[in-house]
């Protein structure tokens, strides 16, 4: 880093980093203010489009900056804005950051679509939230943490997708303090990032999620108490987690196992796999996540 973008010092001539977050307002945004706060190695400019979301920084505390100021001061930019809104917002601000601005999105979708601008001397940095896991030892309130909100422990994953190397180290620091605590720091590119969000985890996971909440409303339906068709539902998605993905030495019964092969036949299309996992499938997808096509679902 040169000393022209080396950013700002403050008492014991520690060199900070300025770090912009565009969107501070936001429900995302505001999460990572909130956990960015808590490193003094960062000094943070907090950014809003309009007055409304100016107001909501100053009411919880936070300074709002212009975004020209905020753009020409920073060594970091954070789009914590939706997906839908990242190519629009990243044409205004790149053309605008000093030559060696790091910008960071926290999701694929975009990136991998293209709708970043075209400059040669800024670095791109794609990074995402694993999200604390099932199995955990968290206690207290940390158990409650479903997202990572800085309570309980969670991976990331991120990808340099533009600029020299050593700013990949540089973009991790910044995600892990953005996501902390942090359980592992996987590396992973742009494209490995959109197999796993969106095709793996919203694609697969989130809709057999979604089945098996309509499962257990099916079963209300025919009857069951809802409590302990609840109950029920919750210990048995438990334990067949365990199972699958190793964390328990066992193994289904044979009767669950029949279960599950004749599930096979009843649930799924024979080329699920390869319908989901084509990427192709996952462009498309992406294109209506960002809003390209069809609905927006960001």
């Amino acid at each position: 880093m040169t000393q022209e973008h080396a950013g700002q010092e403050h008492a014991g001539q520690e060199v900070r980093q300025t770090v912009a977050i565009l969107g501070a307002a936001g429900h995302m945004g505001t999460r990572i203010s909130r956990t960015l706060a808590r490193h003094p190695e960062y000094a943070l400019l907090f950014v809003e489009a309009d007055g409304a979301g100016e107001e909501r920084l100053r009411a919880r505390g936070d300074t709002p900056t212009a975004p020209a100021d905020a753009l020409a001061r920073a060594d970091v930019v954070v789009l914590a804005v939706p997906d839908r809104l990242i190519r629009a917002v990243a044409h205004e601000a790149v053309p605008r950051v000093r030559p060696g601005t790091l910008i960071v999105t926290l999701d694929p979708a975009a990136p991998y679509a293209g709708h970043l601008p075209e400059r040669a001397d800024v670095s791109y940095f794609v990074t995402h939230p694993a999200h604390p896991p099932v199995f955990n030892d968290e206690v207290g309130e940390a158990r409650r943490d479903f997202f990572g909100s800085g309570l309980a422990k969670q991976a990331i994953v991120s990808a340099l997708m533009q600029g020299p190397e050593e700013d990949y180290a540089r973009g991790e620091a910044v995600s892990g303090a953005m996501f902390g605590p942090i359980l592992r720091s996987h590396r992973v590119t742009v494209e490995q990032m959109a197999i796993l969000e969106p095709a793996m985890s919203e694609t697969v996971v989130a809709t057999l999620a979604t089945a098996m909440r309509e499962a257990m409303d099916e079963a209300i339906r025919m009857g069951v108490p809802p409590e302990a068709a609840r109950d029920f539902i919750l210990g048995h998605i438990n334990i067949p987690l365990a199972i699958v993905f190793g964390e328990i030495e066992w193994d289904f019964s044979a009767g669950a196992k029949a279960a599950i092969e004749q599930a096979r036949h009843d649930i799924f299309r024979p080329d699920w796999k390869e319908r989901v996992f084509d990427l192709a499938a996952i462009r498309r997808s992406i294109a209506r996540i960002t809003g390209e096509v069809g609905g927006v679902t960001t």
